[in-house]
């Protein structure tokens, strides 16, 4: 055998020796997002963080959203926030998926299709039937804004803030048929101040809720996060139903905190609103007047004159409605329709000398 020969032979076997001991990089689990409003975008953000570490063992392979809508004050039909979140993060646009309805057969197609090993869910807002959940290798989670099994339904944060919660949290859970009631994976327990707002509480809470997310995938993909997820006790369930806009009004026939916690709750939309009267006593003309009440607190001081029950005063600062119970309103901040918010001391010196009647 010549030199040239075995020097060819020599650079072949050493060439398949070299091949053979690179091991193929693993292919990255495919995960799929489904979340709409700018509270998931916070955990939209989190996956693709983490996605992107060298040592990460998933992709976001896909999104699923609300469909376009009228969203801006101008009625502009716009795509959902997350949806414009991952086109700026550049994910194809066929990747962002937005049936009418989670069921839709041409949608379960396409999923089937991206072979997700995972599904998450954060403020969705649709309900994702049996053939769904039956597509991820390892199931589908939901971040929860509560403390599971309290507060299940579509309002969970708004109505703990109603009840004058002084503690709430956030549960990842796994998705089931019934509403919010598959076992919990991991929960973080949060104090509630008493003047916190439901936008701020709820993006808070989705903060939160992408940690734990985050924290436990490991144990989703490696699939010990069913063994060890806890199943809720039913019998301690609370339902927190969605808003209805004509819950918005408040009576002040109401005790102060009832109205504080409502104004709290209902922040952000529907808002919460009351009927006052404006009386001029030079020209005897009076004027019902629409007042959306942005900010409260409760008065420590109750007392309040007599003939001054019906009457809305002015001092340090803020509106004092009288209410229920002997109890009294501190209003911060109001608007008018169509106008900007004001505080107290603008919208009462705007009055003129005219007095204030409650409705």
């Amino acid at each position: 055998m010549n030199s040239a020969l075995m020097l060819r032979r020599f650079i072949c076997v050493n060439a398949s020796a070299t091949l053979s001991s690179v091991s193929p990089s693993p292919r990255k689990k495919p995960l799929i997002f489904l979340g709409s409003p700018q509270v998931s975008v916070t955990v939209l953000e989190a996956l693709f963080d983490a996605s992107s570490a060298p040592n990460s063992s998933f992709e976001v392979a896909g999104i699923v959203t609300q469909p376009p809508a009228r969203r801006d004050r101008r009625r502009k039909v716009l795509p959902s926030p997350v949806a414009q979140y991952a086109l700026e993060k550049g994910l194809p646009s066929d990747l962002i998926l937005s049936p009418e309805k989670a069921g839709d057969e041409a949608f379960l197609s396409t999923l089937r299709d991206l072979q997700p090993e995972l599904c998450v869910t954060a403020a969705y807002g649709n309900i994702l039937p049996t053939k769904f959940l039956n597509i991820p290798v390892h199931g589908t989670v939901n971040i929860h804004p509560s403390l599971l099994p309290l507060y299940r339904g579509a309002a969970p944060v708004q109505r703990a803030l109603q009840d004058g919660v002084q503690e709430t949290g956030v549960s990842l859970a796994f998705t089931v048929r019934k509403l919010d009631a598959g076992a919990v994976i991991a929960s973080k327990r949060l104090q509630v101040d008493d003047q916190i707002k439901a936008p701020e509480l709820l993006s808070l809470l989705f903060s939160e809720g992408s940690k734990l997310l985050i924290r436990e995938l490991p144990l989703i993909f490696d699939g010990s996060a069913k063994s060890k997820a806890v199943p809720q006790d039913d019998s301690k369930a609370t339902l927190a139903p969605k808003i209805a806009p004509d819950e918005a009004w408040l009576s002040f026939n109401e005790e102060a905190f009832v109205l504080h916690n409502k104004v709290r709750a209902f922040a952000g939309w529907p808002g919460t609103r009351a009927k006052v009267l404006v009386l001029d006593d030079k020209s005897g003309q009076q004027n019902e007047l629409e007042l959306k009440i942005i900010t409260t607190r409760i008065c420590q001081s109750t007392e309040v004159l007599n003939g001054e029950q019906d009457y809305v005063t002015f001092k340090k600062g803020s509106l004092v409605f009288p209410c229920g119970g002997g109890t009294v309103l501190e209003v911060l901040e109001v608007q008018l329709p169509g106008k900007k918010a004001i505080n107290a001391t603008s919208f009462w010196n705007g009055l003129r000398g005219q007095k204030l009647k409650k409705l």
